[in-house]
């Protein structure tokens, strides 16, 4: 085969995977997940949150890292830190991001799955998605369970 040739059908994938983008980008687990992140953006009560929750993080690891630590003060930046992560994790937004997002990564981690697969030989049509469902990372170098 002709470097040409071999240039030529590398384009074919390259292009493909770029039309196979647009296609992910136009999913609607694709569009929740943007839609999502895009609210929380735009949460200032939320973005708040967060912020507080970074400044808290920071008062615990400088307490920490002082050779005479009050343990008293570091257990009550510990719990205000977490209610304040607890309040991140409970806003509503946060919620229905998490979820949207979790969906997303799951259609991700099935499609590399196909991907792998198909690169290391398996017939495409042939590959469980739903492996990921028995524990299953993907990474098949360490595994005997599903071949």
């Amino acid at each position: 085969m002709s470097a040409k040739m071999k240039g030529e059908i590398c384009m074919d994938i390259i292009d493909l995977a770029r039309e196979f983008g647009e296609k992910i980008q136009q999913n609607e687990l694709y569009l929740k997940f943007k839609i999502a992140s895009q609210i929380n953006d735009e949460d200032k009560d939320l973005q708040n949150l967060i912020k507080d929750f970074n400044l808290k993080r920071i008062n615990v690891s400088n307490e920490l890292s002082k050779s005479d630590r009050d343990e008293k003060k570091i257990e009550l930046l510990n719990k205000e830190l977490q209610k304040c992560y607890n309040d991140i994790m409970n806003n509503e937004n946060m919620i229905n991001y998490n979820k949207a997002k979790a969906e997303f990564d799951e259609l991700m981690r099935k499609i590399n799955l196909i991907i792998m697969r198909s690169a290391n030989g398996d017939n495409p049509q042939d590959v469980n998605v739903d492996i990921y469902n028995s524990g299953c990372s993907g990474e098949c170098s360490g595994c005997a369970g599903c071949n």
